[in-house]
Order: C-alpha cells, then structure tokens, then sequence
C-alpha cells in the first residue's frame, strides 16, 4: 500500500496558487464553472453521495455542466445510499456511473479469510476504493469532491484549488468555504435529494460496516471508523 506521491511541475504549481486564492471567496457554482472551461474533457468528479456531494450535483445538473461522474462502489455500501443513487440519476439526469472492484465482496472475504474490515480498515479501503481510482486517475487532469473545511480538524485547510499528490491531480472543493448548515439550507430550498441516514442521526455516511450514527457534540465525521485509529479511507489524507 505504498503510494509514491507525484509533484506538480512547477508551472502546475503557480497555476494552482494563483486561482486557489483568486477563487477562495467566489460561489461554488463560479467555482464550477471556472473548473469546467479550464479543465473538461479532463474533468470528473467522484462522489459517496453525502450531502455535500449531493448539492455540487445539483448545482452541476442547474448549470448544465456535463462532466463524467462516478460513485466508488466497495461492495458494501448502504442499501439507503444505492437508493439514492438511483434517485440522483433519474432527477439531474447526469449519467452517474458506479465503478467496483473487479473482485466481488464474496470473493475478496474468501481471499482474506473473512471481512477485511474488521482485520485491516486500512487495507480494506485501499483494496475496495483506492486501487479502483487509481485505475481511473490517468484519465482525467482534475476532480472534483465535497470536501468541506468545517467538516473534521483534518479537513480545516482544504483548499479550493489544490494538489492532489496521490492521484497526481488537481483537486477541486467547491463548497470548502461552505459550513454544513449551508449545506443543508441548499438541499430544503432547492428540493435536492439526500440519503435519508441523515434522518436518523448519521453525519457522515460510508459503507455500512464502518459507519454509525453520531451523538450530540461529536463533529460530523466521528460516526467513521469510530473506535478506530482511523479517519480518512485514504482517498482525502
């Protein structure tokens, strides 16, 4: 699971600065836009269809930004978000694909005498959800996420534009200035649809073994890995 790390060219790496801070305060549909004239064709966007994910769709689907757009399906994802999925596709009509592993969950528990998850988190996230996008980063020159700055002390310096030395992309977060009641402000007004774990009690929403509902106090990603020495499945740190 070691992951050499690319660099930026250094004419990558002004260009990147310069429009981090240029577009630092602008609206994320600006961001978007901005996103898409600079980069598509080379531009996708992955997403676990959180409520962050969920309002850059809509946004997407409003301006008429058509980019390709995948969900990284581990195999063991809630039923509520499958769903949902299919509930995002039929209303924005944005061609959401999911790409899986090319082992099955039966398969890879076999392999690794049983569910990974609870023997190496780590290498289970890695197995499931990083090897299936580092097949697809080749493909593109920037991604989009909903990464948020409010969302956990390991998210506070997400940036609008930056780096991403894993993938050897660039990053975009559109809604990083956004807090989660902007977030949810956006999904009442605009009707968006959102995975309705929310309703009872989860913040933050991952695949089904590894994730439960948080309490009052906790920050919003406390309900991942919890118990765990854990906090990212590696695609974001």
């Amino acid at each position: 699971m070691i992951t050499i790390k690319k660099i930026p060219t250094p004419e990558q790496a002004e260009f990147i600065e310069r429009w981090n801070v240029a577009l630092d305060k602008s609206s994320p549909e600006d961001i978007l836009t901005w996103a898409y004239n600079t980069y598509s064709p080379k531009l996708t966007m992955g997403t676990a269809l959180g409520n962050s994910g969920c309002v850059i769709l809509s946004m997407l689907a409003k301006l008429n930004l058509r980019i390709p757009i995948f969900n990284l399906d581990t195999g063991y994802q809630f039923p509520e978000t499958l769903e949902l999925f299919d509930q995002i596709n039929v209303k924005y009509g944005l061609g959401i694909i999911r790409r899986t592993s090319d082992i099955s969950v039966a398969e890879f528990e076999t392999i690794n005498g049983g569910a990974l998850y609870n023997i190496d988190p780590d290498r289970c996230c890695y197995e499931r959800k990083i090897k299936v996008l580092e097949s697809i980063a080749p493909n593109y020159d920037a991604w989009i996420s909903g990464l948020r700055r409010d969302q956990s002390s390991t998210r506070a310096n997400t940036q609008v534009v930056g780096w991403d030395a894993k993938f050897g992309l660039v990053k975009i977060a559109p809604l990083a200035h956004w807090t989660n009641k902007d977030v949810w402000k956006r999904i009442v007004e605009e009707s968006v649809p959102y995975n309705k774990l929310y309703d009872q009690g989860y913040t933050s929403i991952g695949c089904q073994p590894c994730t439960r509902p948080t309490s009052a106090g906790e920050d919003e990603r406390a309900g991942r890995w919890a118990g765990k020495q854990k906090t990212e499945c590696g695609l974001h740190g």
